[in-house]
């Protein structure tokens, strides 16, 4: 599998375009309902080539992803030829990046001697999109991209 099944919240949310998807392989929904009850094989691969063309839908317009912890933010911009990473870590033990109380002292004190940050690109593997999924897998959100972009001007 490339990608991870759809949860049944996620499916909810995509059942429009479930049913479109159906439509398109000919698949009434009075169908669905005989092939997920006598061929329910059948029906884990259609729900597979739907997450996969879901995820690929999605993955194919992210351009930024943030995987931000306790102490550390990884910022990632996402352009076409290769992955750029901003990563930010604050030694203060005490701090929770996470919380508004750690980000208001970050943002008061991000030009300390208490912070470090680390700038860095990497080459694209042959599938671009699995690579930003795997980013998402270990736990990076789809952003607008902000803190990256506000980064990105203080480094030039």
């Amino acid at each position: 599998m490339k990608y991870t099944r759809l949860t049944k919240q996620q499916l909810e949310e995509l059942h429009q375009e479930f049913i479109n998807f159906l439509a398109t392989q000919s698949i009434t929904g009075t169908e669905w309902e005989m092939i997920k009850l006598h061929r329910p094989r059948v029906a884990e691969e259609e729900l597979d080539v739907f997450r996969d063309l879901v995820w690929e839908g999605v993955l194919q317009k992210v351009r930024y992803l943030e995987n931000i912890s306790e102490q550390q933010m990884h910022l990632f911009y996402l352009p076409e030829k290769e992955m750029k990473l901003i990563s930010v870590k604050v030694m203060n033990p005490k701090l929770d990046l996470r919380t508004a109380e750690g980000f208001n002292w970050f943002k008061k004190n991000w030009q300390s001697d208490f912070v470090e940050y680390l700038v860095a690109s990497k080459a694209y593997t042959d599938d671009k999109n699995l690579d930003k999924f795997k980013l998402i897998q270990q736990g990076a959100v789809i952003t607008k991209g902000d803190l990256y972009q506000w980064f990105d001007k203080i480094i030039e």
